[in-house]
């Protein structure tokens, strides 16, 4: 995967952060400066990391994990569920419910119900209720899609969170912490980097750095997919196994 170039982070806005007053200490390795009051990210900082966090991304993607995409700012949802969706992860741009990760057992039971309703709706089961009962199942099924439909594939824990906000989206962090499930972030220069496991440290604003990181992530998830560890090693266990086979016949 070929990493931005400095100019096209320029481009996309990733070096902006937020008013000088408005920092968090612990982002000071990440800063270059400050200009007419607003702190300056370090681009070269930012490469730098983010090739870290993809490399992560793409290592976790190839052992057959999971990556749950979260991002439910306003600049943000049309991107995430676009990249999500590109690569095949599950995503959260709307609301985040208590308990995603935290109570995931009850969460699931929400999803299986809703994916339930939602089968028997598309094979014409739902004859049996009421017209009236029918408009409240359609309902049902409408608000769940919003709310859960992001994570109907998700059948366990991630092995790691993509969150494109990392102070917006608070309690998917703080849930993702809890759980000691990784954090792939992005910091913008008013945000406690230590609660992040892989730091992307970029503007989480501008519309342009948001879209650029999220086809970045799920390009890396793509490239893992296509190069699974798990099958290599199966390849390379089988081949063993083949030799020594051959090698037992010779001698028989």
């Amino acid at each position: 995967m070929k990493l931005p170039t400095l100019q096209e982070l320029l481009t996309a806005g990733a070096h902006f952060g937020h008013q000088a007053s408005r920092w968090h200490p612990k982002m000071a390795p990440y800063i270059f400066g400050v200009r007419s009051g607003i702190h300056v990210i370090n681009l070269e900082r930012t490469q730098e990391e983010l090739g870290k966090a993809l490399d992560v991304v793409k290592s976790i993607a190839a052992k057959g994990g999971v990556i749950l995409f979260v991002g439910t700012k306003s600049q943000a949802k049309k991107y995430v569920r676009a990249a999500a969706e590109d690569c095949g992860m599950p995503f959260v741009t709307e609301r985040w419910l208590g308990g995603t990760l935290t109570n995931f057992k009850q969460i699931r039971d929400a999803v299986d119900r809703y994916l339930k309703l939602k089968e028997q709706q598309l094979k014409g089961e739902l004859g049996k209720y009421t017209k009236l009962e029918r408009l409240m199942i359609a309902r049902d099924i409408e608000e769940c899609d919003v709310k859960i439909g992001g994570i109907a594939t998700l059948k366990k824990k991630p092995e790691a969170v993509f969150i494109t906000d990392v102070r917006f989206d608070k309690t998917a962090v703080m849930e993702a912490i809890a759980c000691n499930i990784p954090i792939v972030g992005v910091c913008d220069t008013n945000v406690n980097p230590d609660r992040v496991t892989h730091v992307i440290p970029m503007n989480d604003d501008a519309v342009r750095s948001i879209e650029l990181v999220t086809k970045l992530v799920a390009e890396a998830v793509k490239e893992g997919k296509a190069n699974p560890v798990v099958l290599e090693k199966k390849v390379e266990k089988i081949g063993k196994e083949t030799k020594k086979a051959e090698a037992l016949k010779v001698q028989a």
